[in-house]
């Protein structure tokens, strides 16, 4: 009988009885999850062509690649890098520092927003603006009464002297202002922009009597607030929300003040030099 007749039986018989042959394992040689590359003897891809990084044997090799890409690790990873961005947020966004300049008195404010703040304070109403200049006369002859009695009291009274002292150094210090240069120079553009420009000395000096341009001023007598003294301070909440910090805000409501009371700040300082208050 041919022998080609006989390997068809015989491979005819194997599969007639149901068994198939054993997979083949990887020799410990290769990589078995090799990846594209150079090709290893039997041409399975390997990333190193033998079969994984050298100095490692290829079962923990197979074992290395098996954790890199497991669900946990690919978690542990994506978690740690969103840790680190949210610790490159910029936490002083959330956190502001009383002790500072506002932004507002940053020197950045354009021009359109300096006629937009003066826009809104300019139509104070004449009544408004008398009401706001009587307050001021109230407050001014009470401080001048309760220092002229201190002082006739401080000829008898040491404890008087040290209380008085203590009071011109609390107005002095509630006048000090390091950042007056800036809150000055919104003051002779805003001036400018309202066409009072030939009155910018005298509105230079008026504020500084008043406040030495300093946008937390506050008297501790009478309670006037700010670059103009407004008194009360609320009545500057007309011109701006951030009253109390933003020098453009106050700068606006005091030019607005003096528009409809003196009707411009050469008329303002002329009556303060003859009162002591405006």
């Amino acid at each position: 009988m041919p022998k080609s007749h006989g390997r068809r039986r015989s491979t005819g018989a194997g599969r007639r009885s149901g068994r198939v042959p054993p997979p083949r394992e990887a020799s410990d040689e290769f990589d078995a999850l090799g990846a594209p590359g150079d090709r290893g003897p039997r041409g399975r891809h390997t990333p190193y062509g033998t079969g994984g990084p050298p100095g490692l044997p290829p079962r923990k090799k197979r074992r290395l690649r098996r954790v890199l890409t497991s669900n946990a690790t690919i978690t542990v990873v994506s978690i740690g890098a969103i840790g680190a961005a949210v610790v490159m947020v910029d936490i002083g966004k959330f956190v502001e520092d009383d002790t500072k300049p506002p932004k507002m008195a940053a020197g950045d404010l354009s021009t359109n927003d300096m006629l937009s703040r003066l826009t809104s304070a300019s139509d104070m109403d004449p009544i408004a603006a008398d009401a706001v200049a009587a307050a001021k006369k109230r407050a001014y002859e009470a401080h001048q009464r309760e220092l002229k009695r201190l002082k006739e009291k401080a000829k008898r009274d040491a404890r008087a002297r040290a209380e008085l002292k203590a009071k011109q150094e609390r107005e002095r210090l509630a006048k000090s202002n390091p950042g007056a240069g800036e809150n000055k120079a919104y003051g002779k553009k805003m001036n400018a922009l309202k066409g009072w420009s030939r009155c910018w000395p005298s509105l230079l000096t008026l504020w500084e009597h008043e406040s030495n341009w300093n946008e937390r001023a506050e008297n501790p007598s009478s309670g006037a607030y700010g670059i103009p003294q407004s008194l009360p301070g609320t009545k500057m909440a007309s011109a701006g929300s951030d009253w109390r910090t933003s020098s453009p805000t106050q700068i606006a409501w005091g030019l607005g003040y003096i528009k409809a009371r003196y009707d411009d700040p050469c008329g303002a300082w002329a009556f303060w030099q003859n009162n002591n208050w405006y």
